[in-house]
This record gives C-alpha cells, sequence and structure tokens, in this order.
C-alpha cells in the first residue's frame, strides 16, 4: 500500500447530495421514505429471527439430550448438571451463530459498495442487512471469541480482508466488508472501527485501509473514509476523523487525532520517565 500524504484531502469532502434514483423501485423507496424503511426493518428482523433459529436447533437439541439425562439422576447433582448442560448448549449456540450469519450474509444482497448521499435510498439496503447480521454475533457471541482464531475467522467470513499476525482485540467493529487491515497490525482493546458516518440528513460510507504494522491504542476510534499509512501509531483513546490520512510511520493522537512530531513524543516520553523516577 502505498503511504499517504498526511495533509491529503479525501476524495469523500465536499457535498453529500444524494445521487440520482436507479430504477422505479428507489424512486418508490425515497417516495414512502417511512413505510420503505418500516417494511426493510420488519424484512431484517425476519432474517434475524431465521437465523437465530437456525443456531438455536443443535443447541436446544444438546440441551434436551442432556437436561434429561440430567434429570435421571441424583438430586445433588441434578442441578449442576443443568447448569452445566445449559452453559455448553450456549456455546453450542454461539459457534453455529458464527457460521449462520456469513451465510446468510453471502446469500443476501449485502454487497456494500461507497456511498454519499441521503439514508433512505435502495444503494443503503445491503449496508443495513449488512451490519444487521454482523450484530447478530457482535452483540451475543463475538466478545467471547475475540482474540481467538475462530473471531478472526468469522471477521474474514464478513468480508473483512485481515493481513497475517495481525492481533485484533475489540469487537466494536461495524462494516467488516470495506474494512482492511495489514499484515502485523494490532488494535488495542475497545478499539471502535467503521467505514460509514453521517449527519444533517446524509450518510457517507466510505472504506478504512490501515497499512502494515499499524497500532491503534486503546480505546480509539477510527471513522469511515479513513487510510492508515504502513508502521503508523495512533495513541489510546483519540479519534481519527473522516478523511484522516496518517502518513507512514507517524504518530497521531488526540480528539480529534493530528500529528505528533517525534521531539512532542520524546518531550512525553522523557516526563512519564521522569514521573516513574520520582513516584
Amino acid at each position: 500500500m502505498d503511504a499517504p500524504l498526511s495533509g491529503r484531502r479525501s476524495s469523500w469532502d465536499g457535498d453529500a447530495r444524494t445521487p440520482p434514483a436507479r430504477g422505479l423501485l428507489d424512486r418508490l423507496v425515497r417516495t414512502f421514505r417511512l413505510p420503505a424503511y418500516l417494511l426493510v426493518v420488519l424484512v431484517l428482523y425476519g432474517i434475524a429471527a431465521l437465523a437465530l433459529g437456525l443456531a438455536l436447533a443443535p443447541a436446544l437439541w444438546v440441551l434436551y439430550r442432556l437436561g434429561s439425562a440430567a434429570l435421571a439422576i441424583s438430586w445433588w447433582l441434578r442441578w449442576p448438571a443443568l447448569g452445566a448442560a445449559a452453559g455448553l448448549s450456549f456455546f453450542v449456540f454461539g459457534f453455529t451463530l458464527l457460521v449462520v450469519v456469513p451465510i446468510f450474509d453471502r446469500l443476501l444482497p449485502t454487497r456494500i459498495q461507497p456511498y454519499k448521499g441521503g439514508y433512505f435510498t435502495l444503494a443503503v439496503v445491503p449496508w443495513f442487512v449488512h451490519n444487521g447480521l454482523f450484530y447478530l454475533v457482535r452483540f451475543t457471541f463475538l466478545p467471547f471469541v475475540t482474540m481467538t482464531p475462530f473471531g478472526l475467522w468469522f471477521l474474514k467470513a464478513m468480508g473483512m480482508r485481515i493481513g497475517q499476525r495481525a492481533f485484533i482485540n475489540t469487537e466494536y467493529i461495524s462494516d467488516p466488508r470495506l474494512l482492511t487491515l495489514g499484515d502485523d497490525v494490532a488494535l488495542g482493546g475497545s478499539v471502535r472501527i467503521f467505514a460509514h458516518y453521517g449527519g444533517s440528513g446524509h450518510l457517507v460510507i466510505a472504506p478504512v485501509t490501515i497499512g502494515d504494522g499499524v497500532t491503534i491504542g486503546l480505546g480509539a476510534t477510527v471513522m469511515g473514509d479513513v487510510v492508515v499509512g504502513p508502521d503508523a501509531t495512533v495513541l489510546p483513546h483519540s479519534v481519527l476523523l473522516p478523511g484522516s490520512r496518517v502518513g507512514a510511520g507517524e504518530t497521531w493522537g488526540g480528539v480529534p487525532a493530528r500529528p505528533i512530531p517525534r521531539e512532542e513524543m520524546d518531550h512525553l516520553k522523557t516526563l512519564i520517565q521522569g514521573l516513574r523516577a520520582t513516584g
């Protein structure tokens, strides 16, 4: 990946007017915004219910079989055995959901494309459905497999491009199809990374690219339309606003994040070391 210049403007800067409608269905969505929105939400609820039901089926079978066996043993072992059966069933549900959701994501129209315009258009539906499916796992089971091969497999199955030896210690992810991480990238705990932003009735969906060897510190936020060059560092709890272009090897920090000169970083390190010495 070419190292971006830190002062370069994003191609997404400027007016966010909605592009022209594409066909009759798109015009109907724009004309009947609230009914169309309600319909999409209800359809997504139905899809989510089906996905959850399929993932629950083997878990319920395990609970039924083990629970029946537990009811036949001595009373002082019965309840611990039932509890263990319920716990095992939860993990069966979770791992099944890791497989079911990517299958749904591939079968449904979830191919997100970069977009700039109003919320109520047909072009936004794939983004809406993709994240709706992803959140079924993010808010249920993903925290249990973060930092494991199972979590990495799921993110890749949902379309996230992840390089070799990447370290992802966060489940606060959205829009995985538009996220690219290079080799040896480290995302610290509770990093928030997503490929969209919005305001004033407009939505922008734009990819995020993190280069090789980048470190994103604890609790930092990376918004849509951000490029981080190789070997760069984003300090903890910093916020990379849309359009940020972090150059190769640079250190950024703050809210909003800005380039921090090497002299300033050296001064901070000296100050911290001094505080440790006198503490």
